[in-house]
C-alpha cells in the first residue's frame, strides 16, 4: 500500500534516484526531447520544471542552485541562454509527456518527454500568441488612411507621358534633312570624265605607224 508516499522511489535510492535524474535533465536540456518510461518522465517533471523556472531570473543565486542539481556547467549555461530565452513569457507547463506505446522487451509503458516552446510541428513554427481585449479604434484607424495614399501618385505621373510623346517627333523628323544628300550622288559622273583624258594619248598610236613606214623605205 502507497500510504504516504509523495515521492516514486523508481525502485533506487536516494543517491542514485538524484543522479539518474540530474542525467535526464541534462539530456532534455541539451536534446529538448528524450524517450523514457512513464514513470520516469512523470519524475523528471517535477525535476526539471522547478529550474526552469529558476533560469527565468539570471543571477549568480540562482546559477549556483540549478548548478547544484544539474551538476554540468554545460546544461546550466544552455539552461539560462536558451531554453530561459523560449520560455520566458510562459507561467507554467514547461514539458510535455507523450505516450509512445509499451516496449519490446519488458512491454513497459514508454513516453516522450519534451520542451513545449521547441516543438515545431505543434507550434508550427510561430510562438503562441496572448489572448487579451483589443481595442476596437485600432482597427479602424488602419482601413481608413490606406486609401487616401495612391490618389495622387496616378495624377502625377500622366503630365509626364505627355511631355515625353513630343520628344519622340522630333527625332522622327530629324533624318528628313538628309534624304537630300542623293545630289552629290548626280555629281560623281565627272570622275568619269576625268577618266577619259587619256584618250589624247591615243594619237601616239598613228605617229608610231608613220616611223615604222620611215624605216621600211
Amino acid at each position: 500500500m502507497r500510504h504516504g508516499k509523495k515521492v516514486n522511489h523508481l525502485s533506487r535510492q536516494t543517491g542514485h534516484r538524484k543522479a539518474m535524474l540530474a542525467n535526464m535533465a541534462c539530456s532534455l536540456i541539451e536534446h529538448k526531447r528524450i524517450n523514457t518510461t512513464v514513470a520516469k518522465a512523470k519524475a523528471l517533471k517535477q525535476f526539471v520544471e522547478p529550474l526552469i523556472t529558476k533560469s527565468k531570473e539570471d543571477t549568480t543565486h540562482n546559477r549556483r542552485i540549478c548548478f547544484a542539481y544539474l551538476r554540468s556547467k554545460y546544461a546550466v549555461t544552455d539552461l539560462f541562454r536558451d531554453v530561459a530565452a523560449k520560455v520566458g513569457d510562459r507561467p507554467g507547463g514547461y514539458t510535455r509527456i507523450i505516450k509512445m506505446g509499451n516496449r519490446l522487451g519488458d512491454n513497459a509503458d514508454m513516453a516522450m518527454i519534451e520542451l513545449v516552446d521547441f516543438n515545431e510541428l505543434y507550434n508550427g513554427g510561430k510562438k503562441e500568441e496572448k489572448k487579451g481585449r483589443t481595442r476596437r479604434p485600432k482597427k479602424t484607424a488602419a482601413p481608413v488612411a490606406t486609401p487616401a495614399a495612391p490618389a495622387p501618385v496616378v495624377e502625377e505621373v500622366a503630365p509626364i507621358v505627355e511631355e515625353a510623346a513630343p520628344i519622340v517627333e522630333e527625332v522622327v523628323e530629324t533624318p528628313a534633312a538628309e534624304v537630300e544628300t542623293p545630289e552629290v550622288v548626280e555629281e560623281a559622273p565627272a570622275v568619269a570624265e576625268v577618266e577619259e583624258t587619256p584618250a589624247d594619248e591615243t594619237p601616239e598610236a598613228p605617229a608610231a605607224d608613220e616611223e615604222s613606214k620611215e624605216e621600211e623605205a
